[in-house]
């Protein structure tokens, strides 16, 4: 998503691209128009984070790969922060009023003392649920619950780090529970995604009184070769995650994602499509998703592409936001270079 991010500022009329920090030394050293298939733009890649705080940057975007424990990356966007950058991140920080008082208040300080914001944006989390999902209650006279799945198909994916280790394919399912919150993965995914849950309940007007898990997890049927190795029979070839919010003493939000490392069953959601449904009065469902323009040739998906999107339409927001933490706007829209030039202005 780094370099998806990294074309999309090149490439925008409206944005200059001051600085690229990267997190490998293969790197390091080389033009950032090199790393992101584009022109040489005469920025040099670095790996010391002390020339990136000594630039002149309203923002950096944060696009660090995501990795247990969820707080790694926390001490250096709060030195961003403190350095006076406003700091946009793809991995959740949607809903900064979930978050554990102390590190929220550790993220308040730094961007006061530095006049900066932190924000988070992306797909999901950041648009399916808490933008689109609202939005579509606006044609409700009345709104039960919500729900939103998505099946990821990650058999391409090629870390055997990020899969196993991160992901947590090939765990074995007879011995580990999905829904222990001392279990790594789910750590990981529930401190992305319970956020998600509560700022939809609390966008809907109802008090997020806490939240529940029903993660799954699938065992592979045979040994499946897959591009970060192999996943032996009888370990989880498939992570149903599911979170729940309560409200009023009931479940009002849903929020489920499928990693299947097995071609998705005809009667599922397609993968890359995000599955909205809302119980009321009426009931709504709404199917989104994105698709390459015709004639794309470029190994960049139509998902990465609209992170990227999503981002860098958040760039007048950040910026405009009070210095500290941010809950990610409910609606923010695309606009033309020109108008984008004196919005960021």
């Amino acid at each position: 998503m780094g370099r998806t991010c990294l074309q999309a500022v090149i490439d925008a009329p409206h944005l200059e691209l001051v600085g690229l920090y990267v997190y490998g030394d293969r790197k390091a050293g080389r033009d950032a128009g090199d790393i992101a298939r584009r022109e040489p733009t005469g920025i040099t890649a670095t790996r010391d984070v002390d020339e990136i705080l000594a630039l002149d940057a309203d923002v950096v975007i944060h696009a660090a790969r995501l990795d247990p424990p969820f707080e790694r990356h926390d001490a250096d966007i709060c030195r961003l922060l403190r350095s006076g950058k406003n700091v946009i991140s793809l991995n959740g920080g949607t809903n900064p009023a979930h978050w554990p008082e102390a590190r929220r208040a550790q993220f308040e300080a730094a961007g006061r003392e530095g006049g900066a914001t932190f924000m988070g944006a992306g797909l999901n989390p950041g648009f399916a649920a808490e933008k689109l999902a609202v939005l579509a209650t606006g044609v409700c006279s009345r709104v039960d619950a919500v729900s939103l799945h998505e099946v990821v198909d990650c058999r391409a994916v090629k870390s055997p780090e990020y899969v196993f280790d991160v992901i947590g394919f090939g765990a074995p399912v007879d011995r580990v529970d999905p829904n222990d919150p001392d279990w790594a993965p789910a750590a990981l995914m529930s401190a992305l995604f319970e956020e998600v849950v509560t700022l939809v309940t609390a966008r809907l007007g109802w008090r997020p009184e806490r939240v529940t898990t029903a993660h799954r997890l699938r065992p592979a049927t045979t040994d499946l070769e897959i591009a970060a190795g192999t996943i032996k029979s009888g370990t989880a070839a498939r992570i149903d995650w599911m979170w729940h919010a309560h409200a009023a003493g009931q479940v009002r939000v849903k929020l489920g994602i499928s990693w299947t490392m097995e071609k998705p069953a005809p009667e599922e959601t397609a993968s890359g499509l995000w599955n909205i449904r809302i119980t009321g009065e009426p009931d709504v469902s709404i199917l989104f998703g994105l698709h390459e323009p015709d004639g794309w040739t470029a190994r960049t998906t139509a998902e990465m592409l609209g992170v990227a999107g999503a981002v860098t339409n958040a760039i007048p927001h950040v910026i405009a936001a009070a210095p500290g933490v941010a809950e990610t706007p409910p609606f923010v829209a695309w606009h033309a270079p020109e108008q984008a030039r004196e919005i960021v202005a």
